[in-house]
């Protein structure tokens, strides 16, 4: 078992300055506690005939100061819902995971989580999963912030996953290549990338689910296999608390706040009547459940 531990400023840092590069307009991350440790995870679990995994990276912890979370409210107000669920009330802590998925022929990891040089610990969970990143097949997208494209590249800057093709919308590898501050990025990766329309089938059992307001191409990938389903729901939703309790509340993250608030109601709405399992990679770890309706909003059920 691997176990790395960070100073809390340090983890402040390397996130805010990588997340600088694509969300200059984003809040800023509070640190982490100074006890925390992030210690790689790889939870198994099916998918109909399909295995899969949650794979732990890292944390980010973001004060109650509606920079981020509950932005127009007041930290008052979201210290009320916190404290519904039994939360500490200053802060709230987002885990930053990824999924694995062996899908037929197909080794999928979606999103790689924020890389090597953040001090990600993705590697470390892929390796308990018992897989090496040479036989991982597909790398799916659900956008380009950091903290989901940030491990497609080694810490020198060479393709992590160098015989995986790296799958995204087209909306989203247009809106990367357009940010200079990405040249090197996209030189290195670029040999990789197959782009897709939103919604479509991107391979045999996974197909995108377009969920607008994040950013400009961001899709979720909904799973299936026989009967049983997975949506990957992406960054629709960060706090496993305050964005379901009321998903209304515009998101700091969120490049059009309007949409992403309609996205939320719609979507979650339709997963509390559904019941389809849902993977959230800023969820709690593993990030796994249902959404059910709870008052006014709605709430996460852990798959036992």
């Amino acid at each position: 078992m691997i176990a790395i531990k960070e100073s809390a400023m340090r983890l402040h840092t390397v996130a805010l300055t990588a997340l600088a590069l694509i969300l200059p307009a984003c809040a800023q991350a509070g640190p982490k506690p100074d006890d925390a440790q992030i210690t790689p995870d790889a939870h198994a679990f099916r998918i109909g005939t399909y295995q899969a995994w949650s794979l732990r990276d890292l944390t980010n912890v973001v004060p109650n100061d509606n920079s981020v979370i509950g932005q127009g409210q007041t930290p008052e107000d979201v210290a009320v819902v916190l404290k519904a669920a039994g939360q500490p009330t200053d802060h709230i802590t987002l885990s930053i995971d990824a999924l694995l998925v062996k899908a037929g022929d197909h080794l999928v990891l979606i999103d790689t989580g924020m890389g090597p040089k953040a001090h990600g610990v993705l590697m470390q969970s892929l390796a308990k999963a018992g897989v090496t990143p040479d036989q991982v097949t597909d790398v799916l997208i659900t956008h380009s912030h950091p903290d989901h494209i940030g491990g497609l590249l080694t810490a020198e800057g060479k393709p992590a996953f160098p015989k995986a093709v790296v799958r995204l919308t087209d909306a989203e590898w247009a809106s990367v290549k357009a940010n200079p501050q990405q040249a090197d990025f996209v030189t290195a990766i670029t040999p990789q990338i197959q782009t897709f329309a939103g919604g479509a089938e991107v391979l045999p059992g996974i197909t995108s689910v377009i969920l607008k307001g994040h950013t400009p191409g961001h899709t979720g990938y909904e799973i299936t296999s026989g009967d049983a389903k997975l949506l990957d729901i992406g960054d629709m939703a960060h706090s496993v608390v305050v964005s379901l309790a009321k998903p209304e509340w515009p998101m700091g993250y969120d490049a059009d706040k309007p949409a992403g608030e309609t996205t939320r109601r719609v979507e979650l709405t339709v997963l509390a009547k559904n019941g389809e399992t849902i993977f959230a990679p800023h969820f709690p770890f593993p990030g796994t459940g249902q959404i059910v309706a709870k008052d006014d909003g709605f709430a996460l059920k852990p798959i036992e």
